[in-house]
């Protein structure tokens, strides 16, 4: 195993638990490593300099944006470096193409960026005015604006209640409903504030159901759960996947996972209940691994990360 470098963070925008990340897979030299969430660059930046001096990694990513950046600040590592705008739903076939065949280590780090919630046009913000889009992916059809405008009151609501735990979802729909158009973030995020009204907490009162609607638009838990089970497959025998998630709904999903996968399969028909597959994974984290003060000093974005990080048995 190699020690990941210590010292500041090298990527524009500072990765979140990045340190914690790099400690957790183990990097070896020359391992095979995947980012599938790459963003600018920090945690594949981190990745290639602890797998030199001929370790490779494959990043992935959908947004233009990030990688446009990611490109820049992982330039120096040349063909060890494969960056890839794409889904990491597409891992697979990812690996097919370049001929890998497992992977030591992979990382993820689910939600939007700090990136994606600084630049207003993305719309995933309420704190910059700009248009109801939110996609991670500028190629997708759906955006928020369609969901607004276009679906019916009982969608709405199901959306905020289901993806933002929204108490107050019926009335904010109702809201919606009677006052289209809406068109920008600010004129929804005045529009929920009305319904909820001010509130003690240091939360907006629109940041549920902001985030109701991002993981709507891009159809975020299903494919969480598709990639983590995916990930787990492409995992050679000792290899570790580090995750990031930011709210309740995503991280229970990680634990759930990451727990069966970890346990023994029976057979509930046979009266000896017999094992009928082994662990796939060893939790490394039986509690995730959460922010310290310094990492929510560096990067406010922090305060609600957990990092939990699985290690594949062997076959």
């Amino acid at each position: 195993m190699v020690t990941p470098k210590t010292g500041n963070n090298p990527s524009p925008h500072i990765s979140v638990l990045y340190q914690e990340v790099l400690e957790a897979l183990q990097i070896k030299a020359g391992g095979l490593y995947a980012d599938l969430t790459l963003g600018a660059g920090g945690h594949a930046k981190g990745i290639l300099d602890a797998n030199s001096p001929d370790g490779k990694l494959i990043g992935l990513d959908v947004d233009p944006q990030a990688l446009a950046i990611a490109r820049k600040v992982l330039n120096n590592f040349g063909e060890r470096a494969n960056i890839i705008q794409a889904s990491y739903l597409t891992l697979e076939d990812q690996l097919k193409y370049l001929s890998w065949k497992k992977l030591d280590g992979i990382t993820l780090d689910l939600g939007a960026s700090s990136m994606q919630f600084d630049t207003a046009k993305r719309g995933f913000s309420f704190s910059h005015d700009g248009p109801l889009d939110m996609r991670f992916d500028p190629r997708n059809d759906l955006t928020a604006e369609m969901i607004v405008n276009n679906w019916g009151k009982q969608q709405i609501a199901d959306i905020l209640f289901q993806y933002g735990e929204e108490r107050r979802s019926r009335k904010i729909a109702d809201e919606i409903i009677a006052n289209r158009p809406i068109t920008s973030t600010k004129q929804l995020a005045e529009l929920i504030k009305s319904v909820i009204g001010d509130q003690k907490s240091k939360i907006h009162p629109a940041t549920r159901s902001f985030q109701a609607l991002r993981i709507a638009v891009n159809d975020e838990l299903e494919s969480v759960k598709q990639i983590l089970h995916t990930s787990i497959k492409c995992l050679a025998p000792g290899g570790r996947l580090a995750v990031i998630s930011f709210h309740s709904l995503e991280d229970r999903i990680v634990k759930n996972i990451f727990r069966d996968a970890s346990k023994p399969v029976r057979d509930s028909a046979d009266p000896m209940n017999r094992i009928i597959r082994e662990p796939i994974v060893k939790l490394i984290t039986k509690k995730p691994i959460v922010p310290t003060e310094k990492n929510i000093k560096e990067n406010p974005r922090a305060r609600s990360a957990k990092l939990r990080v699985v290690e594949k048995c062997a076959d």
